[in-house]
C-alpha cells in the first residue's frame, strides 16, 4: 500500500503543535493535550488507509494543528508562514468563533468545514470520533446530551467524506447514550 503522507510533514506539525498547547491538560484529566491530537491523528491515518485519493500531508497537517487558533495564541497567519495557506484554511475552519453564541459555534464551524476539501470533513470526524470518550465528571446531564446532539449533527454533515470514519463516528455516538 502506498502512503500518502510524509513522516517529516507529521513530525512538523506535531513539534509545532506540542509547543503550542504546551502545559495544556485534557479537560477533567491530568493528561497533556498532545495526547488528544495524537488521537485525532491516528484516526485520520487509519480513513487516509482506506481512502488513498486523499491528500494526506493535509489531513495530518489539520488533524494535529486543528486546535491551534481556538485555544492557543498561535494565530492563522503564522499557520500560513509556516505551512501554507491549504492547511491555515483548513485548521480556521476546523476553529470554532468565540465571538459567536454558543450555540451557534458549531453551525457555523460545519458550513465553513464543508466549503473546505474532504481531508477538513475527515478532521472533524475524526475529533469528534476521539472527544467521544467517557465525558468530565463535572458535566450536567444536559450538557452530556448536548454534546452527543452536535456529533450527530457532525455526523449527519460529514458522513460523506469517508464510509470508515462515518461508521466509527456512528458507533461512538451509540455508545455515548450509556452516558445519558
Amino acid at each position: 500500500m502506498t502512503q500518502n503522507w510524509s513522516q517529516e510533514t507529521y513530525i512538523k506539525a506535531y513539534k509545532f503543535a506540542a509547543q503550542a498547547h504546551q502545559g495544556q491538560k485534557i479537560p477533567g484529566s491530568e493528561i497533556p493535550y498532545i495526547m488528544h491530537l495524537s488521537f485525532v491523528s491516528m484516526e485520520v491515518i487509519a480513513a487516509l488507509n482506506e481512502n488513498q485519493e486523499y491528500d494526506g500531508n493535509l489531513a495530518i497537517q489539520c488533524a494535529i494543528l486543528h486546535d491551534t487558533i481556538e485555544d492557543t495564541n498561535i494565530t492563522y497567519e503564522q499557520i500560513t508562514s509556516e505551512f501554507g495557506t491549504a492547511v491555515a484554511n483548513g485548521v480556521l475552519a476546523l476553529t470554532k468563533y468565540k465571538s459567536l453564541e454558543k450555540h451557534l459555534q458549531m453551525v457555523d464551524s460545519l458550513q465553513r468545514i464543508q466549503q473546505q476539501p474532504k481531508e477538513i470533513w475527515i478532521v472533524k470526524l475524526a475529533d469528534r470520533i476521539s472527544n467521544l470518550q467517557p465525558p468530565p465528571y463535572y458535566w450536567t446531564r444536559e450538557k452530556i446530551i448536548k454534546y452527543r446532539e452536535e456529533a450527530i449533527q457532525i455526523y449527519e454533515a460529514l458522513k460523506d467524506a469517508s464510509d470508515f470514519l462515518a461508521s466509527r463516528i456512528a458507533k461512538k455516538i451509540t455508545d455515548y447514550q450509556s452516558f445519558i
